[in-house]
Parts: structure tokens; sequence; C-alpha cells
């Protein structure tokens, strides 16, 4: 499964129709996730949604899709919610009662292409503040290879919820063809507002974990970690660059992890020694990065839909493998605590230009998944930037990644070089052990 952006996004010629359900009413008030109130502290804005494309093997109708896509409503309680802003201010999220919407036919301008069409669909339907903050998009509906996408707004979804909203909808979809009720068949999926309530009744961190986010913050300046080379000017944020990059094909993903079993570590043990390496040849500094980590730690958790993912720091100075290794684990721990409180004394997560995160994504050990003939995407936003993301995203095929950084002149030359040393890294950790050559 691949992960790009809606400008890289291959989609059919012909009609562009979205559908919205109808927002009825606010009912009980929900608690608020610390990541979520960061994200919707930021405003109703364009280019905050994510999405899954999917590409059915045969024509789908408008009328199928929605009862589908109502039955998998009904299932996520988090589609059943939208956020606004007290008096004061601050983010509220409510339960919202929903029914159903409408679709809309899209008009295309003469020199338009299909995917700034729903680029401009899901900017508008899918901002923070909208009720509800979710699109279902049909893209080619008579074409005898549709492309049919789910955006929401980040705040209720991370990359594996987007698999579960996927998964969801082809098996109502097929439901809904064999005329079974949409979803019988589904694993229950308990909201994400319920994992929030979890959350803050969760212990504090110890006073080690707490100590150790205090230094890691220190030694930044205050700040979480930035890219290590040259960004030019982000002080605001610029239109951003994406590229993607196939790494790692199949055969090479099995020597890696034949290498990864004989040095006793897991995969990312390996990239986090390749990305250490890197660092200290290009900027002579040890890896500082964001690391994102999921709190789906328990297995009840599997197929909601929500933002299960808070952020942690990855710090390795030393590229062998087995301290990588130790490196990550500490990073894990550092993220399996509330954040908020953690957070509190610096007034929130201090965030700034220049930061620089590591996502990783193995999709094959996700207890969900999708099959190959649907050619399912990863969809991002176009927008703007002011630091590095990289992904990491593996699956049966091979390793690809995907970068988004700032488009300005010195960080197309710093980024570019940093993404070329990786690649040849990772190729070089996964060749075979006789024709391995030490980078040093």
């Amino acid at each position: 499964m691949r992960l790009t952006s809606v400008a890289h996004l291959d989609l059919p010629h012909g009609p562009v129709h979205s559908y919205a359900v109808s927002a009825l009413g606010s009912r009980r008030e929900l608690p608020v996730s610390f990541d979520q109130r960061r994200h919707v502290d930021a405003g109703q804005r364009p280019g905050s949604w994510m999405a899954i494309a999917l590409r059915p093997s045969q024509a789908v109708s408008g009328e199928e899709l929605e009862q589908a896509w109502l039955a998998v409503i009904e299932r996520h309680g988090t589609l059943r919610t939208a956020f606004s802003r007290r008096d004061a201010g601050a983010a509220e999220l409510h339960e919202i009662e929903t029914g159903p919407g409408s679709w809309t036919q899209h008009a295309f301008s003469p020199d338009q292409q299909p995917w700034e069409l729903v680029r401009e669909v899901l900017d508008h339907g899918c901002a923070p503040f909208e009720r509800p903050s979710h699109r279902l998009v049909l893209c080619g509906e008579a074409s005898s290879d549709p492309c049919v996408l789910v955006g929401l707004d980040h705040a209720h979804a991370d990359a594996w919820s987007l698999l579960v909203l996927g998964r969801d909808l082809l098996s109502c979809l097929d439901d809904v063809r064999a005329a079974r009720e949409p979803g019988a068949g589904l694993t229950r999926a308990p909201s994400f507002a319920e994992h929030s309530a979890q959350l803050e009744l969760q212990d504090p961190a110890p006073e080690p974990v707490r100590r150790r986010w205090a230094q890691v913050l220190e030694s930044g300046g205050g700040r979480m970690p930035t890219f290590p080379l040259d960004l030019g000017d982000v002080s605001t944020p610029v239109p951003e660059v994406v590229e993607v990059r196939d790494v790692l094909d199949a055969a090479d993903l099995l020597r890696w992890e034949d290498r990864a079993r004989a040095e006793g570590v897991r995969l990312l043990s390996l990239a986090t020694s390749v990305l250490t390496r890197v660092g200290r040849e290009l900027s002579g500094l040890p890896l500082r990065a964001v690391l994102p980590v999921h709190s789906r730690h328990n297995a009840r958790w599997h197929h909601s839909v929500g933002w299960f993912i808070t952020n942690a720091v990855l710090e390795s100075g030393d590229p062998d493998p087995r301290a990588c290794s130790a490196a990550v684990a500490e990073a894990v721990q550092l993220g399996s605590y509330p954040l908020a409180p953690i957070m509190a004394p610096y007034g929130g997560m201090p965030a700034g230009p220049g930061m620089f995160a590591l996502s990783w994504l193995d999709n094959r050990r996700l207890p969900v998944s999708l099959p190959p003939e649907v050619r399912a995407q990863h969809v991002s936003a176009v927008t703007r930037a002011d630091g590095v993301m990289v992904w990491f995203v593996i699956d049966h095929a091979g390793v690809h990644l995907r970068c988004r950084y700032p488009d300005t002149a010195q960080a197309r030359q710093s980024v570019t070089t940093w993404l070329d040393a990786v690649c040849n890294g990772l190729t070089l950790s996964a060749a075979p052990a006789s024709g391995r050559r030490s980078p040093c």
C-alpha cells in the first residue's frame, strides 16, 4: 500500500461526486485528546485532512456506496463527532446526530485536472470545524475503473484508521450487493472518545520518564528536534515538495529481514542505524527526530478509527544496530504515557519551524489489510511546510519513502542530499552479505 499526495494521484477522467451526511444536532460533550487539541487549535484551514483511495474491481453506483458508507459511519463513533469553539476560544468536541445526506456533482473548469477538483472537495469538506468533517468521493462513476476516496480531517484518523475505513467500506459494499445487513459480520469497534477518556484516567508518567523528556527538550533548546541541515527561511510555512521513492523491492526486503534477525533487532533499528550514520556524516550531529508512536496497546482498539498516535523523540548517536534498538525502545517508552501533563510546563508540545519527524508504517504487521487488487493508497493533502516529515512505508512489495519538505532552494539541496544518502544506505544495508561494503 503506497503513501502518496493528492497531487500525485492518478484518477479516472469523468464526473466527480461527493457525499456528505446531514448533521442534525449536537448531543453529549466528549473528551478531546492532547493531539486532537493541538491539531484543532491551529484553526479552520484547508489541507488538514488525510484520505484513502480505493479502486473497486467493478463499477459502483452512488446508491450502493451511500448505503455502505452510512453503515460505516454508524459503526465508528468518531465519524459522528464534530469540533466547535467555546466563547473563550477553546476547542470542544460533541457527539452529533447524523442522517442520510446527498450526492453533489462537481463541475470541472476547462483547465482543471481531476486531482485538483478532488483536492478542492476535501479541502472544503474535511476541515477541522466542518460538521461532519468527512467526505466520500466517487471519481468516474461510469468508468470501468472507478476510484473511491474516503477523506476526513486528521483529528479523526491516523494511517491505521484509513485501512480500517477501507476494509469496512468494501465489506459493507459487498453486503449491500448481497442484500445482507451492512457490517453485521465485522468486529465491534469501540469509539476513539472511549480511548481518550481512558487515557485521561491513566497514571501519569513516572519521574524518570518526565526527567528524560526534560533532557530531550533541553538538548533541543526547548524545542522538538529540527532537521540538521539548512532549510532556508522557514519562519513561516512555504509551499511543500513531496517526493516518493521506491527503495527496496520484495527480494531486498527479505534480505533486510534476514540481516535484522542475524543482528537480533527489528527493521526499524536497522533503519535507525542508517539514519544515525547518515546524520553523522552529513551534519556531524547525532540523530534527533520526532517519532510518532501508536497508542493501540490493547487489541480492543485494533479495529477502531481515531487519532491513536502520539509523539516521542528518537535520539541515536551510535549506529550499531543494538544501540539503535535501545534508542527505539526508549522512544517508545517516552510515547507510552499521556503527554498533556508532561508538556504542560512548556505550554503544550514545543514544536517550531524546521521540525524533523520520522514515521514508520509496516503494513504487514497490522491486523487490518486490504486486497492488492483494490490498489489502496494513503493520500495526503497538498499543504504548506516549515519542516521535514519522512514516512517509511513497508508492504510485501518492498519499502518506499515519502518525504515532505519546504520548497526553498536550500531545502531542495540539503533534503535531496540527505534522501540520496539514506536511500543508498538502506540499499547497502539490504545487500547480500558478500557484496556489502562498510559505508564508513
